[in-house]
């Protein structure tokens, strides 16, 4: 476990520099003071779960990454269908099954979205650097993109950029199903 513990420290400040963040900048973006994270960085201060959860966020990265032991890194991750593991959502009504291989390792994630009936992304529009992909398999999805709205029906798909204000609805009475991606710039 001291294993893990430590590499929380190294892995912020590999991620930090490859993304070109000054510590200020990860301080203003994260909520996190730039000593502290210093002294995360260095090993002189184990991180809290909220502030780990902060950083992680801000480096658009799952706090997992942080602390999952590191195995043999294969750039190839099959995924059966039976074994999906669940991918955690802050979103009421949305449930997340995860077909992609982990963030560290790739820049893509993807799962399979359940939405309940009548579910929604909140009343606040979201806005965040990346792209998303969302391939209806059944049930219907109502994308709001920068004021305009697209319906999405079984074999309909939409490509957009994240860093445009963006929400999305199920307006219907029965779940909807979509194969949902999400690529988070460096």
């Amino acid at each position: 476990m001291q294993d893990v513990i430590t590499a929380i420290g190294p892995k912020i400040r590999q991620l930090r520099k490859q993304k070109d963040f000054s510590l200020q900048q990860l301080a203003e973006r994260s909520g996190v003071s730039a000593a502290t994270i210093h002294k995360i960085e260095r090993n002189g201060m184990v991180p809290t779960v909220t502030t780990l959860m902060k950083i992680a966020g801000a480096l658009n990265r799952s706090v997992a990454y942080f602390v999952e032991e590191q195995e043999e890194a294969s750039p190839v991750v099959f995924t059966p269908g039976a074994e999906r593991r669940s991918v955690f959502t802050s979103k009421q009504g949305l449930e997340l099954k995860g077909i992609t291989g982990p963030y560290g390792l790739f820049f893509m994630a993807g799962a399979i979205a359940t939405v309940e009936p009548r579910a929604d992304s909140g009343p606040k529009a979201m806005e965040h650097q990346g792209e998303e992909l969302v391939l209806m398999v059944k049930g219907t999805l109502v994308f709001e993109i920068d004021g305009e709205e697209y319906v999405l029906k079984p074999g309909d798909a939409l490509h957009f950029r994240t860093d445009r204000l963006h929400r999305w609805s199920n307006p219907t009475d029965r779940p909807a199903e979509a194969a949902w991606m999400a690529l988070r710039s460096t």
